[in-house]
């Protein structure tokens, strides 16, 4: 794996910069509220030395209805300047998460139009399974000013997307699993109606990491996409149950060089809700 510190490093990378005054590392784990998990008890049992805790559900837009919305600027300004994350930080992002949430915050800084961010390969389980220094100490925060520059283009809305399904001149991808897809199983989230975007393929983001949680090479990135029938000549929109492994598709076209890609922040939480908007099921 190529070391690239806007999208993706190695624990190797990371290690080896580690004590660079300029890094910030941050934990960003998030999981699924079936799975019991509390993410920030975990980070203050063990973490990587250093990191600040990034809380995904407290670090979003409260007005809307919807799961961990996109933070406003301004809150998002306000929460980095404490934790001390600032400009000219090179910003590395983990997660011990099954759903890799540490992507959905790489998203959100790009949003943020900061782009010296990337996502730790293997996250935290490979760090700790290589037998790499944790720290159950909370880092020493020191303000630091940010620049903001919100990057619109990133992020599309339920009805930016709807155009997108009725023109066809985008590819939306589904990071869902398949039978969540298909509509042949039930949404984790009550009330939401089962199956996907008409038009939309199905890439379910397991597809796109090796056994170890690591990231495919390129070529295997690229191959993968195709298999999922994308046209990657097309600009794509990246979607899932709420935003969250939606990212993961970001990041790996982004890996693939393929710059023409936002992310549908409401995801199925938000079209599968709305009785109004057409759902398709079964493959196509």
């Amino acid at each position: 794996m190529q070391d690239d510190p806007k999208t993706l490093v190695s624990t190797e990378w990371l290690a080896a910069h580690l004590n660079d005054p300029d890094l910030r590392v941050i934990d960003a784990s998030w999981h699924m509220p079936a799975t019991g998990r509390d993410a920030r008890a975990e980070y203050e049992d063990a973490h990587i030395p250093g990191a600040r805790f990034f809380d995904v559900d407290a670090i979003s837009d409260g007005r809307s209805a919807l799961p961990h919305m996109a933070p406003p600027v301004e809150m998002f300004i306000s929460r980095m300047r404490a934790m001390g994350v600032g400009d000219g930080h090179q910003v590395v992002i983990y997660d011990s998460s099954d759903v890799r949430s540490a992507a959905r915050v790489w998203w959100t800084f790009r949003l943020m139009g900061k782009t010296d961010v990337a996502v730790l390969d293997g996250g935290f389980a490979k760090w700790q399974a290589e037998g790499r220094e944790t720290e159950d100490m909370p880092p020493i925060l020191r303000d630091r000013h940010i620049t903001v520059q919100r990057q619109a283009g990133l992020v599309r809305d339920v009805t930016q997307v709807a155009a997108a399904s009725k023109l066809g001149d985008h590819e939306i991808i589904d990071a869902r699993a398949v039978e969540r897809f298909r509509g042949e199983a039930a949404e984790p989230r009550p009330g939401l109606r089962s199956g996907h975007i008409p038009g939309s393929k199905n890439l379910p983001f397991g597809r796109l990491l090796n056994d170890d949680g690591t990231m495919k090479d390129e070529a295997a990135l690229r191959a993968a996409f195709e298999q999922a029938g994308v046209d990657l000549s097309k600009p794509a929109i990246t979607t899932c149950g709420s935003g969250v492994t939606a990212a993961i598709l970001s990041l790996a076209l982004e890996r693939i060089g393929h710059r023409n890609h936002s992310l549908y922040d409401g995801s199925w939480a938000e079209w599968g809700s709305f009785a109004d908007l057409n759902i398709a099921t079964g493959d196509a």
